[in-house]
C-alpha cells in the first residue's frame, strides 16, 4: 500500500471519528429538545454517504515447519505395578467351654454315739445322763421278792426252769421303771414272769449325784427259777 493512501485512509478515520461525535452530541441535543427523530433519520443519511475504506485483512501466518525426523520419541511412562495387599485372616478362637473336673470329697460319716461322764456311751440326739456318785440299791434282796406261788403254771408243766439276768432301770422314786433280758433263762414264761413281778414289788433308794441329789440309776440282777417240790 502506498503512502498516500495510507495517508488518505488515516484522513477518513478522524473524518468518520469527528462526525460520530457531532452525531452524538447531536442526538443528546435532539433528545433535550424534541428532535431525537429527526436527528437520528438525517445521521443515518449522512453515514450511508460516508464512505469509510475498511482496512484489509493481515496475510494469514505461515504453518510451523514439520517436526525433525531424528527428534527421539518422549520417554514412556511405565506405572508401578499395583500392590494387592494379602487379606489379613481373622485369628481363630477356641469357643469350646472348657470343664473343670468336679472333685468329689468323701463326706466323713457323722458319729452316731458319744460318750458320757463315766465312761457311757449314749446316742448322739440322747442327753448325757447325769454323773451318779451313789449309785442306786434294792432295799431288799430280790430273789426274796419270789416265791413258789410266783412260778407261771405253764412252766410247771413244761417242767421249764433255769436262770434269768435282768437289767433295771431306777427312777429318782426309787421304783423300776424299765426291766431288760440281758440272758434268757430258756423259758419265755419265766422270763416275762421275772421283770413284772421285779417292776410290781422292787424298790430301791434312788441314786445321786455330787450334789446329793435324787437321779435315775441303773442295777442288774440274776433271778433263779426252780421247779417247786410236790
Amino acid at each position: 500500500m502506498s503512502y498516500a493512501n495510507r495517508k488518505q485512509m488515516s484522513s477518513n478515520r478522524t473524518a468518520a471519528i469527528i462526525i460520530v461525535a457531532l452525531i452524538h452530541i447531536a442526538l443528546g441535543y435532539a433528545l433535550v429538545t424534541g428532535l431525537a427523530y429527526n436527528v437520528i433519520k438525517k445521521a443515518a443519511e449522512d453515514l450511508k454517504t460516508f464512505d469509510v475504506e475498511e482496512e484489509p485483512p493481515p496475510p494469514p501466518e505461515e504453518p510451523p515447519p514439520p517436526p525433525d525426523q531424528n527428534t527421539p520419541p518422549p520417554p514412556q511412562i511405565v506405572a508401578p505395578p499395583s500392590i494387592i495387599q494379602a487379606p489379613i485372616q481373622s485369628p481363630i478362637i477356641n469357643t469350646t467351654p472348657v470343664v473343670q473336673p468336679t472333685i468329689i470329697t468323701p463326706r466323713a460319716e457323722a458319729p452316731t454315739t458319744k460318750s458320757c461322764p463315766g465312761g457311757m456311751t449314749v446316742a448322739i440326739a440322747q442327753a448325757c445322763p447325769p454323773v451318779v456318785s451313789k449309785a442306786a440299791k434294792a432295799k431288799a434282796n430280790l430273789n426274796s421278792l419270789f416265791s413258789t406261788d410266783d412260778y407261771p403254771q405253764s412252766a410247771i408243766r413244761n417242767e421249764e426252769q433255769g436262770t434269768t439276768a435282768v437289767r433295771l432301770s431306777v427312777g429318782t422314786d426309787g421304783r423300776v421303771t424299765d426291766c431288760s433280758i440281758t440272758a434268757s433263762s430258756g423259758s419265755t414264761a419265766l422270763d416275762n414272769a421275772t421283770c413284772n413281778i421285779i417292776r410290781r414289788r422292787a424298790r430301791y433308794t434312788p441314786a445321786q449325784d455330787q450334789a446329793g441329789n435324787p437321779v435315775g440309776g441303773s442295777d442288774t440282777a440274776r433271778i433263779r427259777w426252780e421247779l417247786p417240790e410236790e
